[in-house]
């Protein structure tokens, strides 16, 4: 038995999904079982409670194999990034009560840098919340998702696809969930590991590339459009983000641009990406069409 914590999104989902293919059992810890009923309907063990519970999380690991934990995406943080630091302590919590055989943790590139990188700041923060755990720990920092270019399948119809990564043919660290999902899935069903070990995972991507890609997908002729600085506030708040609140999302495109989420961090592994922008658009796509 595994627990996945994140089911419902994408690199919990990922990570269930391989782990199910591979004939294993797997919990998940819900704040919604109806979200989550797909998920029972193929076996997976729904346990009621979120990541703000530590009794919850720690009722959660009983007797599991492994566990994937993650932290929720908080694109506007406080400026104390209290939101991380209280589920980090929650997991700590829930962690040393029930020492798991083995922890695998969602990080990012970058995480290895403790200030600079903006919303990163809270995977640095797990990741040194994590560095006294009993249990084995992984720690998979991922590059840029994919998924997070999905928005083009709408906007890049005009042949421009709209990009924070400047300049556009600049190599940058980028992973599909499905990839971080095997890896993590790999992780908790492979060889027992001691102490501590951190897995890089993905390729050195530029976002023209990602663009071509798209138009591949699109039957287009498609470019990056780097967005130009003064413009990503506004961008960014089209995308979600509260305004006034863009702030730690802009820092960490800067350290993107910077060269911070390279590969070859210190004392790291890594694991390459086999699915590619393109495979991405198209389940996407055709997802879209069922």
């Amino acid at each position: 038995m595994f627990l996945v914590m994140g089911i419902t999104g994408k690199v919990g989902g990922a990570t269930a999904e391989h782990l199910l293919a591979h004939g294993k059992e797997v919990r998940a810890l819900v704040r919604n079982r109806e979200k989550a009923s797909s998920w029972a309907s193929q076996g997976v063990e729904l346990v009621d409670g979120d990541w703000n519970d530590s009794a919850a999380i720690e009722q959660a690991l009983k007797g599991v194999e492994g566990a994937f934990v993650m932290l929720p995406p908080v694109w506007a943080p406080s400026p104390d990034y209290k939101e991380a630091k209280g589920v980090i302590a929650n997991y700590v919590e829930a962690l040393t009560e029930a020492a798991p055989p083995r922890v695998v943790a969602l990080s990012s590139m970058g995480a290895n840098r403790t200030s600079g990188h903006g919303v990163i700041t809270a995977l640095s923060l797990l990741e040194q919340g994590f560095r006294n755990l009993i249990s084995p720990v992984a720690f998979v920092r991922a590059g840029g998702f994919f998924e997070n270019f999905l928005f083009g399948l709408q906007v890049a119809q005009g042949g421009t696809l709209p990009v924070f990564y400047n300049p556009t043919n600049r190599k940058s660290t980028m992973v599909a969930t499905n990839d971080i999902g095997a890896e993590v899935a790999t992780l908790l069903t492979g060889p027992i590991w001691s102490g501590q070990r951190v897995v890089e995972i993905g390729s050195m991507v530029t976002a023209d590339e990602v663009a071509e890609q798209l138009g591949k997908v699109l039957n287009l002729d498609v470019k990056a459009f780097a967005i130009p600085r003064a413009g990503w506030a506004e961008a960014l708040e089209q995308f979600g983000i509260p305004k006034g609140h863009a702030g730690p999302a802009e820092e960490m495109y800067e350290a993107v641009n910077a060269g911070w989420m390279d590969l070859g961090a210190e004392d790291t592994e890594h694991v390459a990406g086999t699915t590619s922008a393109r495979d991405v658009f198209e389940a996407a796509r055709n997802a879209a069409k069922a």
